[in-house]
């Protein structure tokens, strides 16, 4: 068992240089009963745009405070200690943003063993303690709340998580031993591997009650104060704390093992086992089924700093910054000033993908929107498609009713193309050919205002030569969305060198508008997501025309981390999209992408379900293995050819990018990959794994990164 009272934490003060501190500030309040509680306020003495972290200096310092109030309370002063946030936030957990302070594994150790020391003081208070979660609660903020005798909840607090996994490590301050023991193994699996693993989903307040995590919730207007009243009762035993989720005997010898489990077979098949930090959870919540709570923490700390010294926490962190604040400020935007005001938006098209820019557009910009076709059984089928879908969202309880009647009137769909006068901002969603693109640009452009904004979706076509046609190319932008276009979060803004600053500062706006991250590339074939797809999809494709064996293919690629097989990847574009891809890249560089004449009949197949017992889709791979047959050769590539070849082939491309300036940073390319082709975390997009695997250094002598992201190791 860890005595934390005998470590000495002094290395960490070399970690404290520019931490905003979170001060823990004490006020007496006696309760209604004559009984005193001590409430601690963490506050960093920020707005709420800079939530509470929890730094070297911020945990000491409340150590400090909690061993004071330890001896008030044995001197019968108080009978009661609260911990509360500043306005709006409790705490967002440790800041561990420039992992490079760390300097060591046994520093890293050091940072958990500290949370577990100053935390642990919570419950040794020999008098109970309450956590008031007042709002914002992530990682060691909730971790604080765990570590309390009792807990309540803003019913307006912002979210409530344990995001750790999502970031690559663990939650390493007593959130892995202490969360299953309070609400069961399948809550606390939801809570710590399920739901980072999902986009980093956060709880609710209410559902966070629901869960067991907080004993009780209270309307913001009279939080605190309904907090402090219930404690009282707490206290003088007129409230009694049931709390029905706590596992017995019977879930700890029978349904534990089972849910563990399953959680392992499910992570198996939908993220593989390259990713550390969810296998590394995963074993922490099987262990504290038994054992100590001392055990317990000893084991958080060892597997915190294990993951923490290693290469994918640090990968993760360069992608979470670039998501968090390279995204949110996009390079290259110009001056928003300069963007079109849009009242109303028109939509080319009304097929399936048409419809989803409606919706997207409608929900988001409240604005009117206007689609057409070729005839008005296309646009009425449109249209009924938008509507249903606006009714699955009020049905869902997500638009309410004035809401959702609101949206459908917005919706207009017309053969008369004359109605595009008043738009301000057209975008195509018509067939993927240069020449269609064009008819249908020329016009609109006849017909809409001269300063309106034109917009192209293509995926991989030049811009340049849509708008080639135009009388005035400089209003021409292009806007690609990536499939679905509701979930993903990316669109690549591109300019071509006649675009106005005024139509690209127009997209940006629009782009923010709708909710989405918007990178800037120059007109290049495929841009950049659809580049380097195609790059992997083709490395992928020329393994199985040698010969290799589909599944053997699959397995080469599981090193690069990546959520799904490279031919299940490309459903995040659409097999369609991706065919004509291939084609657009082949002929540009057909000394650097490969693609085959039967890549189309692939793209043919229909959508299948069939998936063996561990849940792995197999039906599509059966019916690709029918095209195949008869169309490939007999010279198989090994695992280890194929993934040097597609590492090789990304550090090459991904130079060349960078050389031909389609985007300004390689920094650009990981987070559009990260945004628009869910490239894992753990990789830091496509860049920090090639120079960490060398494949920089075999292509062009050098590394994407100064120094390389990796781990801090021993």
């Amino acid at each position: 068992m860890t005595n934390y009272e005998e470590i000495d934490f002094s290395p960490l003060h070399a970690l404290t240089e520019g931490e905003v501190v979170t001060h823990s500030r004490v006020r007496d309040i006696r309760l209604a009963s004559g009984k005193v509680l001590a409430l601690i306020t963490l506050d960093n003495g920020r707005d709420h745009t800079r939530p509470n972290t929890l730094g070297p200096t911020t945990l000491t310092q409340l150590g400090e405070t909690l061993d004071g109030l330890k001896s008030r309370a044995a001197s019968g002063e108080i009978h009661a200690v609260a911990v509360t946030g500043k306005q709006y936030i409790l705490a967002a957990g440790a800041d561990l943003s420039d992992i490079s302070k760390v300097g060591s594994k046994d520093n890293a150790r050091l940072i958990a063993q500290l949370g577990h020391h100053v935390f642990g003081k919570l419950s040794d208070l020999g008098i109970p303690s309450f956590a008031f979660v007042n709002g914002l609660a992530l990682g060691g903020g909730l971790e604080i709340a765990l570590n309390s005798t009792y807990r309540t909840v803003d019913a307006s607090a912002a979210a409530i998580a344990l995001p750790e996994v999502f970031l690559g490590i663990i939650p390493g301050w007593g959130g892995a031993y202490l969360l299953p023991n309070l609400i069961g193994i399948e809550n606390a699996l939801e809570v710590v591997i399920s739901n980072p693993l999902k986009q980093n989903r956060m709880l609710k307040p209410q559902q966070a009650f629901d869960y067991g995590i907080v004993d009780a919730i209270f309307p913001a207007a009279n939080y605190l104060e309904d907090s402090l009243s219930w404690a009282d009762g707490v206290l003088t035993g007129a409230v009694k704390v049931s709390r029905k989720h706590e596992p017995g005997k019977i879930e700890r010898l029978t349904k534990w093992p089972i849910a563990i489990k399953m959680a392992r077979g499910m992570l198996e098949s939908k993220i593989g086992t390259v990713p550390r930090s969810p296998y590394a959870a995963l074993d922490l919540l099987d262990k504290a089924k038994g054992g100590t709570k001392a055990e317990g923490f000893a084991r958080e700390d060892e597997a915190l700093a294990e993951l923490v010294a290693g290469d994918q926490f640090a990968a993760s962190m360069y992608a979470f910054d670039l998501v968090q604040k390279r995204a949110k400020r996009p390079v290259g935007a110009p001056d928003k000033a300069l963007a079109k005001k849009v009242t109303k938006v028109g939509i080319i098209g009304a097929g399936l993908m048409a419809s989803q820019f409606a919706l997207l557009f409608v929900r988001k910009l409240q604005v009117p929107v206007l689609i057409t076709d070729l005839d008005q059984a296309r646009v009425d089928k449109g249209v009924a498609h938008i509507h249903e879908e606006i009714g699955k969202l009020e049905a869902k309880g997500r638009l309410d009713g004035d809401g959702a009647n609101k949206l459908r009137a917005l919706v207009t769909g017309t053969t008369d193309k004359s109605l595009y006068a008043d738009c301000d901002f057209v975008i195509e969603a018509v067939f993927e050919e240069v020449g269609v693109k064009q008819t249908v640009f020329a016009e609109i452009e006849a017909i809409v205002a001269h300063d309106a904004i034109l917009a192209t979706n293509t995926s991989s076509l030049s811009v340049e030569e849509i708008g080639s046609k135009l009388a005035h190319p400089e209003r021409l932008v292009g806007f690609h969305f990536f499939n679905p276009v509701a979930v993903m979060p990316l669109i690549e803004i591109v300019k071509t060198p006649q675009t106005s600053d005024a139509a690209l500062s127009t997209a940006f706006v629009v782009a923010k508008g709708l909710g989405k991250n918007a990178v800037l590339t120059a007109d290049a074939p495929g841009f950049v997501v659809n580049r380097l797809l195609a790059k992997v999809m083709g490395e992928a494709a020329r393994a199985v025309y040698e010969g290799t064996p589909l599944l053997s293919v699959e397995k080469a690629f599981q090193p690069l981390g990546l959520p799904m097989t490279p031919f299940q990847l490309i459903d995040l574009v659409g097999w369609k999209v991706a065919a004509h891809v291939q084609d657009t890249m082949a002929h540009a560089f057909p000394e650097r992408f490969y693609a085959s004449e039967n890549f189309h009949q692939l793209a043919e197949l229909p959508e299948v379900v069939e998936k063996d017992k561990t849940g792995r889709v197999t039906g599509w791979t059966k019916a690709a293995e029918k095209v195949l047959k008869g169309a490939v050769g007999s010279s198989p590539a090994t695992e280890a050819e194929i993934l040097a070849r597609v590492q090789d082939g990304l550090a090459a491309e991904i130079r060349i990018m960078l050389d031909e300036g389609v985007v300004p940073e390689v920094e650009d390319i990981d987070l559009c990959l990260i945004l628009g082709a869910g490239w894992p975390f753990i990789d830091g997009g496509a860049s920090p794994y090639l120079d960490r695997e060398g494949a920089s250094e075999r292509v062009f002598g050098d590394t994407f990164h100064h120094p390389v992201i990796k781990g801090i190791g021993g």
